[in-house]
């Protein structure tokens, strides 16, 4: 992996644990000499993880609508910043210069980018590897919801199972590296008659 796309907050979040979560994965993408994509903000959790990895020298890609210059305040030293049209632009982009995908702490946006990457996943649109890093339980009643949505059938264990978790950034990064996609043959109405 050269490039990993890391989805997060614009908010720092509750005080403490969450930013430091953040630089620390920004290190450890530097020291594995892996590059930034994210979302081009200087605020919050995207702050952060950004400016940890151009601290340690790294490189990092920000991708921002024109339309969110001002609210999420554009991050302008950046290694590279792409300026798009639409949200739909951003991820897209997101995606093609990516090699794997990091979800932080974060809102619906992030809730929403990531779940949008895991799809194309399953489709078998891309074969990339998608991970949470699961910050202080930030992310526990999620894990249980889609654990409870394999139970009711709605979403097939071995793709539940794509989704990487962890808490720490070195064993999340490190299971990304090891990642082997999964190979199907169907998965739509696998369990009908």
């Amino acid at each position: 992996m050269k490039k990993v796309s890391v989805f997060c907050g614009s908010s720092p979040g509750q005080p403490g644990v969450f930013m430091e979560s953040a630089a620390r994965l920004g290190q450890e993408l530097v020291s594995r000499n892996m590059g930034l994509v994210y979302g081009g903000a200087k605020v919050g959790l995207m702050g952060k993880v950004a400016d940890s990895v151009l601290e340690g020298g790294g490189e990092v890609i920000g991708v921002i609508p024109q339309s969110l210059m001002r609210k999420e305040v554009a991050h302008n030293g950046l290694t590279e910043l792409r300026v798009v049209k639409s949200m739909h632009e951003r991820k897209a982009a997101m995606v093609d210069l990516s090699d794997g995908f990091i979800a932080l702490p974060g809102g619906l946006g992030t809730l929403e980018e990531l779940f949008e990457v895991m799809t194309w996943a399953q489709l078998g649109f891309h074969h990339k590897p998608c991970a949470l890093l699961n910050v202080d339980g930030y992310y526990d009643q999620l894990i249980a919801f889609l654990d409870h949505a394999v139970e009711q059938q709605f979403v097939q264990d071995i793709h539940r199972n794509m989704l990487i978790v962890e808490e720490l950034p070195a064993r999340l990064v490190q299971r990304m590296l090891d990642y082997q996609p999964p190979v199907l043959d169907k998965w739509i109405g696998r369990n009908e008659t």
